[in-house]
């Protein structure tokens, strides 16, 4: 046998795997290969999205399932031994493994990235390979666990035979958890982004812990009735008859597998709670209140519970004088979970104060670049009123006749203390152009409103701006809201990828969290977001991909300049584009507000759920806090500014024609290289098709350009300014030159028709027969026949290709 002939994946069959097989290693149960661990990036530039290549490791070596161990990078034997090594140690750091392998077939380099093993780097026989036993022999002394901890830590992940597996963070998060746990820690934060699997992570570890016999009894709170059912139906399912909800209100839950279920309550009619139970979930504002008669909660002994789980916990908990910490700090003896995707650090709250540092951080960006999560496109919309502010005219009156106070009122008042109806009308307006821009007026689309009024009024002008629409049915647009139970009574169907209506909502709180809004494909922002925790969490309701109705990203419309959140450091997860248009532009894309600090923002029970309307302004009880209601202020849209991320991943400000010069510069040293590389290649589609691969759209640059320049003149000019051509008028120059003048009259008419479907349409794959089919080409024969009319298949290639190289004679 040629050792050095054998692909890689030879290498691993005859070599590797026999070698792990020796060692102890247990092939059913312990070995995977060709383990994929991350979806591949979305990218989305114009109108191409694709996918970048996934993360794809050669072995990894678990000692039980969801517990890895080692990672081995293979390479086929023209390589050394240790070649797969840097590759491999990426891939590990990645994946939290420990000791990490490289391989040709001859052998192994060992590498101990715990740094106990002196040397760190060794090389190992394939005879050599550690054991199962030796391995998570390292591991325990590394991680400093006892029998008691080591048990633990080895409880099985929970399983129900579908194949369903975590993903390798999720394995992160769950077992970071868990050994921080089995340890002793009492108090542990685990930050994962919105969209990212939270609660199915917090399952695992519930599941974990109380089949070892570690938690017994365990209280899990969220802060959304809408959160806390689908969780029971869902994620937890398996607790089955031990789990109950803290609630007085039967519900009939529908399961994501369409079947219905009658969730188990704790309480009685009387409020008195079954201690039977070992699996509890409510809201927290249903087991306490302001008043002594709401604090439920007290009816369990400090002691009952052994685990509590937070979800969302950057919302009150994390104040020492909120609501949630009156709950924690009366079970301060219970290990206390807390569950976010913005951990909150100012100087007034804290999450890690109370916490600790997290155990486990999974961030926006990484969650984009894994292609798990949907990038965003940004639209910045600047109205002329923000910009430039209202001052009323001397003696100036509002709707009811009153003078209007002689101030200038900007972006923070505008829907809050003074409504201008035409700006109103006008944002109505441009969303309404976006969806019928982008083609699907059904996508979902949630708008973020100052407060309930607003909403209200932004619900009224899509109405009028989608009558027809609504015409069909009246809940296309509707306003979910606090106050308003038949918008919140529609918040399930908003949220069910199944239901086509409601499609676009108004709010101005309810959804900012927690709400799993799977298929929205657009989120408006409408009103100004200080708070940087929750400006990602309003970010959040679409970063889920949706294979299924193929929404692999969103887009965000801003009116307010809430989006300046993306140049704060403590932003991880910048948009793939920012667009601006201008006064005339289409709509789609080619100052500080008040504090809104979750902690201060009433929590509010199901269905007596309440939205503060104002945050951010002085209350005076009994004071008079009418709006100021002006008709006829005219308003327009204003301003251009387009920016990308570069590939350092950060933004930068420049025109879709700058940045696609410096990436075809960055590809194509010198006119000459492109030259070269055009001429050289037959099928010229290929050099489209790698450029769209690396996310350079040649058609939406086209479209900013404005003329009719197929890929080789659009090069030519934007990289190397070079004068373009049309196709028409290449289509010209050749026939011209009379360079068909060789050919019989059948053959003629072909080139004629070829290249008029050129200069007509920009076909590219000319030598294609395929297109001898398609008319007019179809009306001078069959393909058989036209091909005849140059002599043979050959014949007609190399015609083809001489009449492409005659469009390409003039590169002036």
């Amino acid at each position: 046998m040629d050792k050095r002939g054998l692909s890689e994946r030879d290498i691993c069959t005859k070599f590797i795997t026999p070698a792990l097989r020796s060692a102890g290693w247990d092939e059913m149960l312990q070995i995977r290969e060709e383990v994929g661990f991350t979806k591949g990036r979305i990218i989305v530039r114009g109108k191409l999205v694709t996918r970048g290549r996934a993360k794809r490791a050669d072995y990894v070596l678990y000692y039980k399932p969801n517990i890895p161990l080692a990672l081995i990078e293979a390479k086929d034997n023209t390589h050394s031994v240790g070649d797969g090594m840097q590759q491999g140690l990426d891939y590990a750091a990645t994946l939290d493994i420990p000791f990490v392998f490289s391989s040709n077939g001859d052998g192994f380099v060992f590498h101990d990235r715990t740094g106990l093993s002196v040397p760190v780097e060794a090389t190992l026989g394939l005879d050599a390979f550690p054991s199962p036993a030796d391995l998570w022999a390292r591991y325990r002394d590394w991680r400093g666990l006892d029998p008691e901890a080591e048990r633990v830590v080895l409880q099985d992940y929970f399983d129900d035979g579908s194949g369903k597996a975590p993903r390798y963070y999720q394995v992160n998060a769950v077992n970071s958890a868990i050994e921080a746990i089995a340890k002793g820690r009492d108090r542990v934060l685990l930050v994962m982004a919105t969209g990212t699997g939270k609660t199915y992570t917090a399952f695992q570890i519930i599941w974990r812990l109380w089949k070892a016999g570690r938690k017994k009894r365990i209280l899990f709170l969220a802060d959304r009735n809408v959160l806390i059912d689908q969780t029971m139906v869902n994620d937890f399912r398996p607790f089955g008859a031990a789990m109950a909800k803290l609630s007085t209100n039967s519900k009939t839950i529908e399961r994501q597998d369409g079947t219905a279920v009658d969730l188990t309550l704790a309480f009685d009619k009387k409020r008195r709670i079954d201690t039977a139970f070992e699996v509890y979930l409510g809201l927290y504002q249903a087991i306490t209140g302001p008043e002594e008669r709401q604090k439920v909660y007290r009816e369990f002994s400090p002691g009952f519970f052994d685990l509590i789980v937070i979800d969302e916990c950057h919302r009150g908990s994390a104040a020492a004088d909120s609501a949630w910490r009156e709950i924690l700090d009366h079970f301060s003896g219970a290990t206390q979970i807390g569950l976010t995707a913005t951990p909150k650090e100012t100087e007034y709250v804290s999450n890690t104060d109370y916490f600790g540092e997290p155990v486990f951080s999974y961030s926006l960006k990484q969650g984009i670049s894994d292609g798990f999560l949907a990038p965003y496109k940004v639209v910045k919309v600047h109205i002329d009123r923000d910009i430039e502010g209202y001052r009323p005219e001397l003696g100036q009156l509002d709707r009811d006749g009153n003078e209007i106070e002689d101030r200038i009122y900007n972006t923070k008042d505008f829907d809050r203390n003074i409504v201008l109806d035409d700006r109103t009308v006008l944002t109505a307006k441009k969303i309404t152009e976006f969806l019928k821009e982008s083609g699907d007026r059904y996508q979902k689309t949630i708008v973020f409103c100052v407060d309930e009024e607003h909403a209200a009024r932004m619900r009224q002008a899509l109405v009028n701006e989608n009558a027809d629409l609504v015409a069909e049915n009246q809940r296309y647009v509707m306003r979910v809201t606090g106050s308003d139970k038949e918008g919140q009574d529609q918040l399930g169907n908003f949220i069910d990828p199944e239901s086509k209506y409601p499609v676009l909502v108004t709010t101005s709180r309810l959804l900012s969290t927690g709400v799993d809004a799977q298929t929205c494909r657009l989120i408006v922002l409408d009103r100004t977001v200080g708070s940087m925790t929750e400006f990602k969490q309003i970010v959040g309701r679409g970063t889920r991909v949706h294979e299924d109705t193929k929404k692999f990203f969103f887009t965000l419309i801003d009116f307010r300049g809430a989006t300046d959140h993306f140049a704060d450091p403590a932003f991880d997860g910048d948009p793939v584009q920012i667009y601006q248009p201008g006064d005339g532009d289409p709509i789609t894309p080619p100052d500080d507000g008040p504090p809104t600090m979750e902690g201060e923002v009433p929590p509010t029970p199901g269905e007596d759920e309440t939205i503060i309307d104002q945050p951010g302004l002085q209350s005076t009880p009994g004071a008079d806090q009418r709006k100021i209601y002006v008709d006829g202020i005219g308003a327009r849209i204003v301003a251009e500014r387009v920016e990308y991320l570069d590939e350092n991943g950060k933004l930068v400000t420049e025109s879709l024609r700058d940045f696609t010069r410096k990436a075809l510069k960055k590809r194509f040293a010198s006119l000459d290289d492109f030259l070269k590389r055009w001429k050289s290649i037959d099928r010229k589609q290929a050099i489209v098709e790698e450029l769209e691969a690396e996310g350079l759209a040649l058609d939406a640059l086209a479209d900013e350009v404005g003329k009719n320049l197929d890929p080789f003149d659009l090069i030519c000019h934007v990289a190397f300014d070079r004068k373009p051509l049309t196709r028409r008028e290449r289509a010209d120059n050749v026939k011209k030159r009379d360079v068909f003048s060789k050919y019989g009259g059948q053959a003629r008419a072909v080139l004629d028709a070829l290249l008029a479907k050129y200069a007509d349409e920009g076909v590219l794959n000319l030598d294609d027969a395929n297109i001898l089919r398609i008319p007019p080409l179809s009306t001078l024969g069959t393909p058989l026949q036209l091909i005849k009319a140059f002599g043979n298949r050959q014949d007609f290639e190399r015609a083809v290709h001489e009449l492409q190289s005659s469009l390409y004679q003039e590169v002036v």
